[in-house]
């Protein structure tokens, strides 16, 4: 009897022909090459020691054993999975009470008071962390989510409008090598750098805009470039390389009788940072909220569902993805001002392409069109790297965190929170009845 099957035109082994044996296989061999990234590592004159050393020790036979547990999982939900979808269904009285005004705003109030009280449960490092790793990408996660999830237009330079708030603020406050016609401080800079921002976001989505898909990633993604470079080699406006020549200032009040001036940043006092990037943030949740739910929010839900149907709904797409763009790099800006004026120095570096994929990742993530995803998932994303760098070792730590993407992507790729319209999106297309594919839709071309 032949040890081989005919697939299509390729030879392959008798066993691999059920789908079940390819799936161990798969999960199998995934197991084992996390297993020799996440182990010994070699050296240049014994390049097989680390396979060798991985091999010989029970961390190889752990991932092994995971890979299998995969397998497990996923022969189970192929078999139950309609049992497993019946068991989800008793989740949805929750989430349509959720839905009632009566119980979603006392939610909302009592998770405003936990991230009141949240500074004073936490250590001095963990409110770092909360103020300069979650608190910034939460509100670029809101803004990329108003482009991706709201207007289904995918942006790969979206950290360029972070920047362009960035020095904008530094700007304003009189930070540059160029001085602005009159200096403000870092409140009176908010505004100028959202308007900035915006000015941005229109200037790149105006004439860009016409074009769809993968060839309006690939001018975003151009764009993030154009503006790194320009602030790495302007010299006479930017600093260069090497960064903001003078100290942007801190936010300070001296208003009706209040003096107070946010405390410098070597002072190692982060509450009241993280106060005001939570009023901040709370204000922008409130306004983009509202925003979903306007008139506009339901147009760049029709532009995204289908741009064709819509225009001839009477709705012009390229109107409202510009201030997609434009509200969108909105919230950028002012993560910008705050980034700024507490760090008091930045430079070019500080805004790399791959923060621009980190923040899509979180509105994946966390549920695109959705503005508790977006929130969750950035603070979900930003908080698990700091919490992991204490319980495995740093080579290892993002071969951990992508495998959470992989496996989140596989079992829930709607994201933690999705939108209800993006949750039925994703049974429909398991259904067979449509796509649920946000980024595009069918037969768009530039």
């Amino acid at each position: 009897m032949s040890t081989h099957a005919v697939v299509g035109r390729r030879w392959q082994p008798q066993w691999l022909s059920s789908p079940h044996a390819r799936r161990l296989f798969g999960c199998l061999a995934a197991g084992v090459v996390v297993a020799l990234i996440t182990g010994k590592t070699g050296s240049n004159d014994a390049p097989t020691s680390g396979i060798t050393g991985t091999f010989k020790s029970t961390h190889a036979y752990l991932w092994i054993a995971g890979g299998v547990a995969l397998w497990v999982l996923l022969e189970a939900k192929e078999r139950y999975g309609d049992g497993l979808a019946g068991a989800s269904r008793l989740l949805d009285r929750p989430r349509a009470r959720m839905a009632e005004k009566k119980v979603r705003y006392p939610a909302w109030l009592v998770l405003l008071g936990f991230a009141i009280l949240l500074p004073s449960l936490v250590n001095g490092f963990w409110q770092e962390v909360l103020v300069g790793q979650i608190a910034p990408y939460v509100l670029l996660a809101i803004g990329l989510n108003v482009v991706v999830g709201f207007a289904g237009l995918l942006d790969l330079g979206y950290i360029a409008f972070f920047a362009v708030g960035a020095y904008s603020a530094a700007y304003w406050t009189g930070s540059l090598p160029v001085h602005p016609p009159f200096q403000t401080g870092a409140f009176w800079a908010i505004p100028l750098s959202i308007l900035t921002a915006m000015v941005a976001g229109l200037i790149l989505g105006a004439p860009t805009l016409r074009l769809r898909g993968d060839y309006l990633a690939i001018v975003t993604l151009g764009f993030g470039n154009i503006i790194s470079l320009v602030a790495d080699n302007l010299n006479s406006v930017t600093g260069g390389s090497q960064g903001v020549p003078h100290t942007v200032p801190v936010f300070a009040i001296h208003a009706a009788g209040v003096h107070y001036t946010w405390p410098q940043l070597e002072l190692l006092n982060h509450k009241p940072w993280y106060y005001l990037i939570l009023a901040l943030t709370v204000i922008v949740v409130v306004l983009f909220s509202l925003l979903e739910n306007s008139r506009v929010g339901r147009a760049w839900v029709a532009v995204r569902e289908d741009e064709v149907a819509a225009e001839a709904c009477g709705i012009n797409p390229l109107k409202y993805k510009v201030m997609a763009f434009a509200i969108g790099a909105s919230t950028s800006g002012l993560a910008g001002v705050f980034f700024a004026s507490k760090t008091g120095f930045f430079n070019p570096g500080d805004f790399p392409f791959s923060a621009s994929v980190l923040v899509l990742v979180f509105v994946i993530f966390g549920g695109m069109g959705s503005l508790p995803g977006a929130i969750l998932g950035a603070a979900v994303l930003q908080f698990l790297p700091q919490y992991l760098r204490g319980h495995i070792q740093q080579p290892d730590l993002y071969a951990y965190y992508g495998a959470l993407l992989v496996v989140m992507m596989i079992f829930r790729p709607q994201g933690i929170l999705p939108s209800k319209r993006r949750a039925r999106e994703f049974g429909l297309a398991e259904a067979g009845i449509g796509g649920a594919d946000a980024l595009g839709g069918q037969g768009q071309a530039p």
